[in-house]
């Protein structure tokens, strides 16, 4: 095995002799057996050992254990002493993946401190059938059919080829100790009925079935790969940006199947789930426009033939607008500046900017988010309109309804920005006096 455990570790450039190493080692069958193998290839490496003190004298036997194996080989050994079952409390998870985040955010920091090339840990091919297995219980996408990587950031999984019966004969081969944890024969434990009670009724049936499912695990990788490429040029050229908003057109959805696939991989590292997925497909075949969908600080609106993503709206306050200001920002509407013209100004018919006479303003102006119950008379019309039926003429989608912003004069509003300006505040040819609010 240790030939083939060289072979495997060159061609696949997974450990390096000239690089230093640390090497999670629990004194288990596999860890112990990673730790023998790495140390007779010749790598550099410490050891890194976790006490949960979960099972009382068998965890501290274990840590003796570790320590004793390092010393008699010679290699250097951290031990750190964890407390989950505070952590699971305090983090509302179970107490095994208390036990992970704590084992994972040890192994991370220790291994940026002592600057070493990576953390080796000792899964082989009958935990990744495990991890498969469990992914699929789980509910998750196609990713969580790939199993663990041999190497993901400073994640280092060199045995995943090896299965359980030859890193155990290994270890017989040559006489070597290991430790055993009782808690591994609890099928209380999903991994664990997975590995004692599932599959040993799979290999009863058919002994190659484990392998077979491992290629077929494979094979879907590579599908996924595939997948991923397409999908990064199907959105690169059906998302669009504009300012801080995605635009996906329902046209860009219509013609391509696995629609629901191709909506979750664009919206998941937003925080939406497949279970929004399927009520956003469902609202779109409805056509139920104006519908939203939120994620944290995200929402997704469904806007007649189109989705339109953006963050949620805050509730920022409001601005004063001094005599002497050059400027302002206007939320997702961008930078204004302040211009002040008295004489030899041309009429900007731009809805971005606005002309307004400023002897009619009353310093200093209020910028705010609108509300519900303001009005005001739209240029070139004699009666008011509430704002809120405005915006709807105009078909401003939900989400950046929330967004738009008026400018006040005297309690009055002067200008919705962006949009329309009130009739009661445009220049004539009486003005003297011009204030040019222009989109940078």
């Amino acid at each position: 095995m240790l030939s083939r455990f060289i072979q495997h570790v060159r061609e696949n450039n997974i450990l390096d002799a000239r690089e230093r190493y640390l090497l999670a080692v629990s004194g288990g069958v596999d860890s112990v057996a990673l730790t023998h193998l790495m140390h007779r290839a010749g790598f550099t490496f410490e050891l890194l050992h976790c006490n949960f003190h979960l099972r009382g004298q068998e965890s501290e036997a274990d840590c003796f254990f570790v320590k004793t194996l390092a010393d008699r080989l010679g290699h250097g050994v951290h031990v750190r002493d964890f407390a989950p079952e505070e952590y699971m409390q305090q983090q509302g998870v179970s107490l095994q993946m208390a036990a992970r985040e704590l084992r994972y955010q040890w192994f991370s920091r220790i291994n940026e401190e002592l600057q070493t090339n990576g953390v080796v840990l000792a899964h082989h091919a009958d935990d990744q059938l495990e991890t498969i297995l469990l992914n699929l219980l789980r509910g998750t996408g196609i990713e969580g059919l790939y199993g663990m990587s041999e190497r993901r950031d400073y994640l280092l999984r060199p045995l995943l080829p090896f299965k359980r019966a030859e890193i155990l004969a290994f270890l017989r081969e040559h006489r070597l100790d290991w430790r055993e944890d009782s808690s591994n024969q609890q099928t209380v434990y999903k991994r664990n009925y997975l590995r004692h009670e599932l599959i040993p009724v799979l290999e009863d049936r058919d002994s190659h079935a484990p392998e077979a499912m491992r290629q077929s695990f494979e094979r879907v990788k590579d599908t996924g790969k595939a997948f991923f490429y397409f999908f990064e040029q199907w959105r690169t050229e059906n998302v669009l940006q504009e300012a801080s908003f995605e635009y996906l057109p329902f046209s860009s959805l219509e013609p391509v199947p696995g629609k629901a696939s191709l909506l979750f991989y664009w919206l998941r590292s937003r925080g939406f789930t497949y279970q929004h997925v399927v009520e956003i497909l469902q609202a779109m075949e409805k056509k139920v426009s104006g519908k939203r969908f939120f994620s944290g600080e995200w929402v997704l609106n469904i806007d007649r033939d189109k989705l339109i993503l953006g963050k949620e709206c805050g509730d920022p306050e409001p601005t004063h607008l001094e005599q002497h200001a050059l400027s302002f920002r206007a939320g997702e509407r961008g930078s204004y500046e302040i211009i002040r013209l008295k004489g030899g100004w041309q009429l900007d018919r731009s809805a971005e900017n606005a002309l307004l006479d400023g002897e009619l303003l009353e310093f200093p102006l209020l910028l705010r988010n609108w509300e519900q119950g303001d009005r005001f008379r739209p240029l070139g019309m004699r009666k008011f309109k509430k704002v809120s039926d405005f915006l709807i003429d105009l078909k401003v989608p939900l989400i950046m309804k929330d967004r738009v912003k008026v400018l006040c004069s005297g309690g009055e509003i002067a200008w919705v920005v962006g949009y329309r300006i009130d009739d009661r505040f445009k220049v004539t040819h009486a003005t003297r006096e011009v204030v040019y609010f222009k989109k940078r």
